[in-house]
């Protein structure tokens, strides 16, 4: 019997609505397969938990989700609490502590939906993101001077270690091997950022030339996001600097239907800490309570959550189960052109979970 702890942090807005239908996942898994159990704690930390403390969560929280397999992650952020604490006190210090340097996000067009990009099939919208997750352009390095005068002014350092450059790398080498992709892309800006991002190329061809098995290309950014568009099949893994990463991601998922849809795991690939599987979509303040947001990102989540912890079947059974779902469409949420709430949705793909997981 394999047993794997998750600690939940449903957080603000959706994020609680989404969740539900996301351990309903969990839950059914647990049942259907008799060999894993997953056992959970919840934590009530976010915007409003700020409201009435004055922090994102406890002086000791991050001691108290440490010892965990796995975090499960929903949504931060509220119109009361600044974006720049709501972040920089809640998520970023778990990616941070527990050295989940890997951001990882598929771009995959599931069957059932139409991209924007409707000439392009299902099998061209397929590829993975791979973002640095810990330094880079959001290195918490600066400062302000002369506040509150004409002299004012901000500074805002990039960070880049080659420790930090080259396991990114390594990873989204690794990565493209375990998946037997055959394609690498590398995200730069060599061109404008004349220091870290030569420096970034460096590293990036000298790990490079430890893979010829696999072929790769480097991008200037600007074009890099321009051929998402225009030549998506061409992508396998696509890997990139923190800032890099974010845009690409948020691109990505425009063009396989939304961030409603899109999953996300901060990766701790050693296993020294737990890792946390979140939906990007954030935490929608103007559709919260409604019950109608869309828990795919969640419940997607919870299947990279699953191929973390090496349960491959159940992940892809999941993964199927969504596709199924949407290709029968008769249950959506009003962002795919539906009518169905959240809570539909979720129970639909759990049903059909249920019934996929007979024939395994």
């Amino acid at each position: 019997m394999k047993h794997f702890s998750i600690s939940v942090i449903a957080g603000d807005g959706i994020g609680p609505e989404v969740m539900r239908e996301g351990l309903k996942v969990v839950e059914a898994a647990e049942k259907l397969h008799g060999g894993v159990r997953f056992s959970y704690e919840s934590y009530g930390w976010g915007c409003d938990y700020y409201l009435k403390n004055g922090m994102m969560m406890p002086k000791d929280g991050l001691d108290q989700i440490r010892d965990s397999d796995v975090i499960l992650f929903g949504a931060v952020g509220a119109p009361e609490v600044p974006d720049h604490v709501s972040v920089w006190e809640l998520i970023l210090p778990i990616r941070r502590t527990f050295q989940q340097y890997v951001n990882l996000r598929p771009v995959k067009l599931l069957k059932g939906l139409e991209s924007p990009l409707r000439h392009k099939t299902h099998d061209d919208l397929d590829f993975l993101v791979v973002r640095e997750n810990t330094e880079g352009e959001y290195s918490n390095i600066g400062g302000r001077l002369h506040e509150g005068t004409p002299y004012e002014l901000a500074i805002q350092n990039n960070v880049f270690t080659k420790f930090g450059t080259k396991r990114i790398l390594e990873y989204a080498y690794t990565l493209a091997n375990k998946k037997q992709k055959k394609n690498m892309t590398i995200a730069t800006k060599s061109n404008a950022i004349n220091f870290a991002m030569p420096f970034w190329d460096e590293i990036a061809k000298e790990i490079a030339g430890h893979h010829p098995e696999i072929e790769t290309n480097i991008y200037h950014i600007d074009a890099l996001a321009a051929y998402f568009i225009s030549k998506p099949e061409e992508f396998d893994i696509v890997v990139g600097s923190n800032l890099f990463g974010d845009i690409l991601t948020d691109l990505g998922a425009a063009i396989v239907g939304g961030l409603g849809l899109a999953p996300s795991g901060n990766i701790n690939p050693d296993f020294h800490y737990p890792s946390m599987f979140e939906p990007i979509h954030g935490s929608a303040p103007d559709i919260a309570g409604k019950g109608i947001a869309n828990p795919i990102g969640q419940i997607w989540s919870v299947a990279m959550m699953m191929d973390h912890l090496g349960l491959t079947v159940l992940s892809e059974l999941i993964i199927q189960s969504i596709e199924e779902v949407l290709q029968e469409g008769l249950v959506r949420t009003p962002d795919l052109g539906g009518y169905s709430s959240t809570v539909e949705v979720g129970e639909a793909i759990v049903h059909k979970f249920k019934h996929l997981s007979q024939f395994v």
